[in-house]
């Protein structure tokens, strides 16, 4: 700790000084520092170790206006001097306003803080678990303030613990705010915590079905301070005293404390069969496909076990016990108990032709054909009854969503509507064909009564490129009609006698009123 040393100059000393004390002003009536003592008292602060911080304070009382110098520094209006060196003599001298001096002399010498002190260091250990790094050290001093501690003479801390030792001996240093330290040697002992304490282990088993891995064992310990965790053949500890899925053969069930204490026992597992005695009943129901189908599906109940699964002819085990999109045939389905206890049954899906008891009806709207109309103005509209999601054919033809048939020319006709199972119903209709119009039916009889004979365009003849047997060829060739036996003179061929006057009027009024097979 810093010291502060008061400098009490002697009477006699202040005498001595004030005999060699100036006065630098000639004052009327007198010199005032005859008159006037000045007297100056100091105090000093030693400097710390290696340090320059030793210190000068000085006051004075005899006038008025004080300043200070300092081994012949300047003079400053202050009594205080910092930062000095250790192991030197400063002079220093005091002046008031009339010029009066006193002089006085002060050695900076070095303080030990830790001069007088001692610094005691108590700890105490904690020993550490066999083999592990567990101990600790616990330290307090006494002999100053603001202790920091250490364990290796290097880093120091605030805290006087010390953790996470391994057994051996330390040194504890422990040092005080003004760097005084002091030492206590400490062992870490080695503790065995088990010293003495027996772990007991028992077990419960129960052993797996034949050639299966479902057995377990469960073990429980005694002993120690609890904290128990389990080790199954020397596998990593956990927590549950429980080991599962396992096969026939022997075991090792090990048990440890907190501490790190253990005890173990030996298991044997053998195989037992599960199936002993159990018998497993499959009952099953079936829907049978539709004919050529795979929509047919087994439904199967098991009794006589619990946790069962399904497989069908052979495949993969599944949860459900329902296996569909089936088409006919013989099916074997057997189930398995969690224990692995089987049974079967077997059952046969026979294709069920969808039509039975299906009769679909047809009807059909009309409309009639005329001749020599392009296209065919025939139609025929199904209506079908009797089921649902039908397409239409006519005639055996390809089968088409709509249901009406266009373009047609009269005649008779097969219908025929198929439903979405591929149900049929058929029946039959006639699309009728217009009459022919009396205008027409008028120029056609004049036609066939006058033109015979060579030359002309009946019977198979083609004079001219053209026949009249086909009534469209009438229709379509009304115009050379025309202009061969109404304007021209071409009809008919000798030796028959050329049309009358009323037959050319019936022509010509046929062809006025449109020249059609219906006029």
């Amino acid at each position: 700790m810093k010291q502060k040393l008061m400098v009490q100059v002697p009477v006699v000393v202040f005498a001595l000084l004030l005999a060699l004390g100036s006065c630098r002003h000639e004052i009327p009536g007198g010199d005032p520092c005859l008159t006037n003592t000045i007297t100056m008292t100091v105090n000093k602060t030693d400097a710390t170790g290696g340090q320059n911080n030793g210190t000068i304070s000085a006051t004075t009382v005899g006038g008025t206006d004080f300043r200070y110098s300092l081994n012949g520094s300047a003079f400053q209006d202050t009594g205080y001097f910092a930062s000095l060196q250790p192991f030197q003599t400063y002079n220093l001298v005091v002046k008031n306003s009339w010029g009066c001096t006193d002089t006085a002399q002060i050695s900076i010498n070095v303080n030990d803080p830790c001069a007088g002190v001692t610094v005691a260091v108590t700890a105490t250990p904690t020993s550490a678990l066999n083999g592990q790094s567990n101990g600790s050290i616990t330290a307090s001093a006494t002999g100053g303030t603001g202790f920091t501690y250490s364990i290796n003479g290097v880093n120091y801390q605030a805290s006087g613990t010390f953790s996470n030792l391994a057994p051996g001996n330390y040194t504890i240093t422990a040092k005080n705010a003004n760097g005084c330290s002091g030492v206590a040697l400490v062992t870490v002992g080695n503790t065995n915590p088990c010293a003495g304490v027996t772990i007991a282990v028992t077990t419960t088993q129960v052993n797996p079905g034949t050639g299966l891995s479902n057995g377990s064992i469960t073990a429980t310990a005694t002993g120690g301070t609890g904290g128990y965790t389990y080790s199954l053949n020397s596998g990593a500890f956990q927590a549950s005293n429980v080991f599962s899925g396992l096969a026939t053969g022997n075991y090792t069930v090990t048990a440890k404390t907190a501490a790190g204490c253990t005890g173990s026992a030996s298991v044997a597992l053998g195989a037992t069969n599960p199936c002993a005695g159990v018998t497993v009943t499959v009952t099953l129901a079936k829907t049978d496909p539709a004919l050529n189908q795979s929509n047919g599906s087994i439904t199967a109940t098991a009794s006589g076990a619990t946790g069962f699964t399904y497989s069908l002819n052979g495949g993969a085990y599944q949860a459900s016990n329902v296996f569909s999109a089936l088409a006919a045939g013989t099916y074997t389905v057997t189930a398995k108990s969690s224990a692995g206890c089987l049974g079967t049954g077997q059952i046969t899906l026979t294709g069920v032709s969808p039509c039975n008891n299906v009769t679909i009806t047809l009807s059909a709207a009309t409309v009639n054909y005329t001749p020599c109309l392009t296209p065919a103005s025939g139609k025929i509209t199904i209506t079908a009854a009797g089921s649902t999601g039908f397409t239409y054919s006519l005639n055996g033809g390809v089968y088409q969503a709509s249901n009406v048939f266009s373009s047609l020319v009269g005649g008779n006709y097969t219908i025929s509507a198929k439903d979405q199972n591929g149900c049929i119903g058929n029946n039959t209709t006639s699309v009728p064909t217009a009459a022919a119009g009396p205008l027409f039916a008028a120029v056609k009889t004049i036609i066939t009564t006058r033109c015979s004979g060579s030359g002309c365009h009946m019977n198979g003849g083609n004079a001219a490129g053209y026949n009249f047997d086909n009534d469209c060829s009438i229709v379509s060739d009304w115009s050379k009609i025309r202009s061969s036996s109404v304007t021209g003179n071409n009809m008919p061929k000798s030796p028959q006698p050329k049309l009358t006057t009323a037959e050319k009027t019936a022509i010509t009024n046929w062809i006025n009123a449109g020249h059609l097979y219906t006029n």
